[in-house]
């Protein structure tokens, strides 16, 4: 017979969301059960995702920075060189960051399942372990975070050694001579700089005409190049009728132009899908969306009144920071506490090389939003003392305004430390901030945050008389 237990709340999924459910429910003194399908917790954040490709990438800067300082080192990449090699530090990040959640967890009183979950009705759900054993855990409350997993086109054969996907490109042991990307997304776009900067030949090819389409055009086309400086090319406007690796020493990809690219390896990164199909979440008497999530109301709650969901089953913004603040959000609305003010202006911040971040309305927003004009300021890190001194010359901030000049309402960044200073901007439209008092306040010198102040005299010289 399997074995019942009673909890208070049942968190499904133990990556940014599904952790941060736990141990607000924790912390309000309620029983609470995490279930989690792999061995670790912290979810593909952690272990294939965000931690990972980070760790990657600022090892390439600080190499690249080592090779640019060619009047003091003589100093040149092996041919021969592993990607390992150069992820020293990712076993150690990735085991410190599971070590601080897991210690976390267990401080907080959670108990931890190991095992794959499933609804048997909208308050049981049943635990699958390795060895098939199953235990029965009830909840009047339970949170779905149980994430998501890269999409797998039907028409390309992904074997995980020639043609990858973003799960599986840092299984890679050499850095290939080169590598066709599809896609123009995130995913797509950080890994595409990070290997185009390494010296390896990337091709992007995507249908949107330019990369990240959902960002400022600005922002995107010094993007682009600083993509193309290094010597990668973005193909857009094309799409891919079939891709195979040819048996022997490439992959060969032919799009429905005619045209025909050949490269060493192959990036697929066109989108997550929701890890929802093993839930039995008709069981529950939830239906998933024509596009495979869950929907959920403003407080995370599904149709389901005492059943949320946080994180990428609920589909955009699909951001770490966003995930968790639903998870804690959703379990506070679920116990009846407060959770503070909904949060506004979510910063995104994009880790391409160079570093992207954007919080607030863009130009074009901002201008159908209030049915008139948007006065705009720029400051050019070349423009910036800190910016010659530490060769950050390759950014912009961007400082949107109303018609008159007076009001904040958005900043976009591209630009080497870029999801760093969003946050100030994220601080002054919060605040309501108008724009002098960017130009009246003092910034440390030298500074990247000078830029704001820069932007700020910018849009106030533009100002009618």
């Amino acid at each position: 017979m399997t074995p019942t237990t009673s909890y208070d709340l049942v968190v499904i999924g133990s990556g940014p969301a599904g952790q941060k459910a736990a141990i607000q429910g924790a912390k309000a003194g309620k029983r609470v059960a995490l279930i989690e399908q792999t061995r670790e917790v912290g979810g593909a954040c952690v272990y294939h995702g965000t931690i990972p490709s980070k760790t990657l990438r600022e090892t390439a800067l600080k190499m690249v920075h080592f090779l640019h300082a060619t009047d003091v080192f003589d100093f040149r990449m092996r041919d021969d060189l592993k990607i390992a090699s150069l992820m020293t530090r990712l076993d150690t990040v990735v085991r410190a960051h599971g070590k601080f959640m897991k210690e976390q967890i267990t401080r907080n009183g959670i108990d931890r399942f190991h095992g794959r979950a499933q609804f048997l009705s909208d308050r049981e759900i049943q635990v699958r372990g390795l060895g098939g054993n199953t235990t029965t855990l009830t909840a009047p409350v339970s949170v779905i975070a149980t994430g998501s997993r890269p999409r797998v086109p039907d028409h390309i054969p992904i074997d995980h050694e020639h043609i990858l996907d973003s799960d599986s490109i840092l299984s890679l042991v050499y850095f290939p001579k080169s590598l066709t990307v599809l896609g123009g997304g995130v995913i797509a776009s950080e890994y595409a700089s990070i290997f185009s900067l390494l010296g390896v030949q990337v091709t992007m090819v995507d249908t949107a005409d330019r990369p990240l389409k959902f960002l400022d055009p600005e922002l995107t086309d010094q993007f682009c190049r600083a993509f193309e400086k290094t010597g990668g090319h973005y193909r857009g406007q094309q799409k891919v009728q079939h891709a195979q690796w040819d048996g022997f020493s490439k992959v060969t990809t032919l799009l429905e132009s005619g045209e025909t690219l050949e490269s060493e390896k192959m990036l697929v990164a066109l989108g997550r899908v929701a890890n929802i199909e093993h839930l039995n979440i008709q069981a529950a008497g939830l239906t998933p969306t024509p596009r495979g999530l869950i929907s959920v109301n403003d407080q995370c709650q599904t149709t389901v009144p005492h059943i949320y969901a946080v994180g990428d089953v609920i589909g955009p913004p699909s951001l770490a920071s966003c995930s968790m603040e639903q998870g804690r959000r959703a379990v506070c609305h679920a116990l009846g506490l407060n959770p503070g003010d909904a949060p506004e202006h979510i910063p995104m911040g994009i880790f391409t090389i160079p570093e992207m971040s954007s919080v607030g309305l863009s130009e074009q927003e901002a201008i159908e939003k209030y049915g008139g004009d948007a006065l705009v300021g720029r400051a050019h890190f070349h423009e910036i003392a800190r910016g010659q001194i530490s060769g950050m010359t390759n950014g912009l901030l961007k400082m949107v305004a109303d018609a008159k000049g007076g009001k904040l309402l958005g900043v976009h960044i591209v630009g080497e430390g870029a999801t760093e200073l969003i946050h100030i901007g994220q601080m002054g439209l919060l605040h309501h901030i108008d724009i002098d008092r960017f130009v009246d306040n003092i910034f440390n010198f030298p500074t990247l945050a000078e830029a704001y102040r820069i932007a700020a005299l910018d849009i106030a010289k533009q100002r009618k008389k």
